[in-house]
């Protein structure tokens, strides 16, 4: 598809474009820009594909196929004046499908984790285990010291002279 094929100086119809989703479908709906009254919809089940193209001339310009309750359908050009809109209306599709591809791979992984063997790490029954942890509080409630690590280790200067004080 090619937008300067299209009158672009006289578009059929100007109005206000919101993108919704349900579950996995996204929707991008066409409203009248006053009343908020619904013109058409597009579900999109995924992007993309068949159901929003981009154009080959523009990156403001898409044509989108729009299906009415019946299910018949239709491919409409769809354009922004604002690139930053046709950026925005792109990036939300892709957000939405990358959400979607995301939640898939979870519930797959979630499916896979059941099916697997569950290993039991637990202490099996008089099981013991002994644990050596070094710099604890001596008997006699005092610290232990902390270990020197031979010529590497880190000491600490002795602090600078003070002056006398004026009073």
């Amino acid at each position: 598809f090619r937008a300067s094929d299209w009158k672009l100086d006289h578009p059929d119809w100007t109005g206000r474009l919101r993108v919704t989703s349900k579950g996995k479908t996204a929707y991008i709906k066409l409203e009248d820009k006053i009343s908020g009254e619904l013109f058409a919809q597009a579900p999109i089940d995924q992007y993309p594909g068949i159901a929003v193209e981009t154009v080959t001339d523009s990156s403001r310009y898409f044509v989108i196929r729009i299906q009415d309750g019946t299910g018949r359908s239709a491919f409409i050009g769809i354009g922004f004046t604002d690139r930053g809109d046709a950026f925005d209306f792109n990036v939300s599709l892709q957000d939405h499908f990358k959400w979607v591809k995301q939640e898939t791979e979870i519930s797959k992984e979630s499916q896979e984790a059941d099916t697997r063997p569950k290993l039991d790490l637990g202490f099996k029954e008089g099981q013991t285990i002994k644990l050596n942890i070094g710099n604890m509080m001596t008997k006699k409630g005092g610290a232990a010291k902390p270990r020197v690590s031979g010529s590497g280790g880190l000491s600490l200067l002795p602090p600078p002279p003070g002056g006398k004080i004026a009073v």
